[in-house]
């Protein structure tokens, strides 16, 4: 952990100006003593590499039971994101009808998940996401006996969407603060990185699986095996071990989120990074719903193509959370964010002309890679720099900007393809990016050097008043 020195951003070489403001002799040059810009937001270095290193925040018994009950839960709702399509597809035979029940899933998080970080701010985040899992198991077991009654509807299927949607937005942000409080803050990264490969891992599983129980078993065995899943998840939750909870806040809901909103646009990395992840969610992340359109227009592959395309999309976003688990400790985080969005939005606008079927799947694993390290550094920049009573409205903020603006960025990404071409709407999305992302870096970088300007003129003024009491 960083010492108060320099929490306080007063250098290594603080103490060589006293209460007075007077400079110790011998003293060193300003620029030598002042802080590194992003020393608030380093993690303590990690030792070298090894197994216990890529898993350290498997340690805690808490997280592992969290992460267990999670993984097994997000192959589960992998499987009724597949099992879901492909049950509206053949409800109404409606390309459109399937984006909508997508978009209806998303509007809640829009909605309410700002004031879903309030409120995980004033409860017990282990009992709400207990009661929250527990609702969203009967919304899949709904689902299921349905559909194996043959009484399901197009209409049912958008409002479980919406009611699963309205769960997401209060589930998402109190679950992201909650890793918080069941891992040490050094282990913080290696614990969102090893959720992100969870993630990754379970998108490759989960819809193997549904494919598989789709074509023996029907639909609704996927809707069940979902249900069954969040039982793993309510299970670690039943036998974690008391950990700190905090003190519902007395403020009202409307103070406490304007406190949030202080708090994220009032403080100079949280701001860049809202900057930066907004972005990325309504202009670069919105590739991924178009993936199917660029592999059969761009690229004149068939399903299985598509499927590789994926694939290598997931498997280059695994490899990168393994080595932020890995190695994220010893990089600084703001270098990293800055230099993963930049990356991003040249590699998708690169990989936009792609020629041919192995040019777009180096690429495209490279852009899922730095896809994954943009978010999980991110992630963990607002989690540690967050004070603890603030940490689930900044997870609520976080939330709104990935998944609430998510269908925008699909929205607008489908229009300019459907106008222009899927290749220029890609190139447009990573020709954004990019020149945003180079924006805010040459923005902190002037930041930075305004400041260490200003405090090498400080220290000047101090030793100048130095000599002058010497004679």
């Amino acid at each position: 952990m960083e010492s108060g020195a320099r929490s306080r951003g007063l250098g290594t070489r603080a103490n060589c100006i006293d209460n007075y403001g007077r400079a110790h002799a011998p003293c060193p040059p300003p620029s030598s003593w002042l802080p590194t810009p992003d020393l608030s937001i380093y993690l303590p270095l990690v030792p070298a590499s090894s197994l216990q290193t890529v898993f350290a925040a498997l340690k805690h018994r808490n997280f592992r039971l969290f992460l267990t009950g999670q993984f097994i839960s997000l192959c589960g709702t992998w499987m009724q994101t597949i099992a879901q399509g492909w049950l509206v597809l053949n409800l109404t035979n409606s390309a459109f009808a399937v984006g909508l029940v997508t978009a209806l899933g998303s509007l809640p998080v829009l909605l309410f998940s700002l004031y879903g970080g309030v409120i995980a701010d004033r409860v017990n985040k282990r009992r709400f996401i207990l009661v929250l899992q527990s609702l969203m198991l009967v919304e899949a077991l709904t689902l299921g006996v349905l559909t194996a009654l043959d009484l399901i509807t197009v209409e049912w299927v958008m409002a479980l969407a919406v009611f699963f949607g309205l769960l997401t937005a209060f589930e998402v942000p109190t679950r992201q603060a909650f890793v918080a409080e069941i891992v040490e803050r050094e282990d913080l990264m290696n614990a969102i990185a090893l959720g992100s490969s969870a993630f990754n891992l379970a998108r490759v599983i989960g819809p193997a699986v549904a494919g598989l129980l789709i074509a023996t078993l029907g639909l609704e065995a996927c809707f069940f095996a979902n249900a069954a899943s969040y039982l793993a998840v309510i299970a670690s939750l039943i036998r974690m071990d008391a950990h700190r909870a905090r003190v519902p806040a007395a403020a009202s809901v409307w103070t406490a989120m304007g406190e949030g909103f202080a708090y994220v646009f009032g403080s100079r990395w949280p701001r860049a990074l809202v900057v930066i992840v907004t972005t990325f969610s309504v202009f670069g992340f919105s590739f991924m719903p178009l993936m199917p359109v660029f592999a059969r227009d761009a690229l004149g592959l068939d399903a299985s193509g598509y499927g590789v395309m994926v694939a290598s999309i997931g498997a280059g976003a695994l490899a990168a959370a393994f080595f932020m688990a890995a190695f994220g400790g010893r990089i600084r985080q703001s270098r990293l964010v800055l230099g993963s969005s930049i990356s991003f939005g040249a590699i998708l606008s690169i990989g936009s002309i792609a020629p041919n079927f192995w040019s777009a799947i180096v690429l495209y694993t490279v852009c899922g890679g730095t896809m994954a390290l943009n978010g999980i550094a991110a992630n963990t920049m607002l989690q540690t720099e967050a004070p603890d009573e603030l940490r689930g409205r900044v997870m609520g903020f976080y939330s709104f900007m990935v998944l609430g603006l998510a269908p925008f960025g699909s929205l607008q990404a489908g229009w300019v393809a459907e106008h222009f071409g899927v290749r220029v709407s890609f190139a447009v999305g990573g020709v954004i990016c990019l020149l945003v992302a180079a924006g805010v870096a040459w923005w902190m970088d002037r930041a930075v050097r305004l400041r260490r300007a200003g405090r090498d003129r400080q220290a000047e003024r101090v030793v100048v008043l130095e000599r002058r009491e010497r004679r």
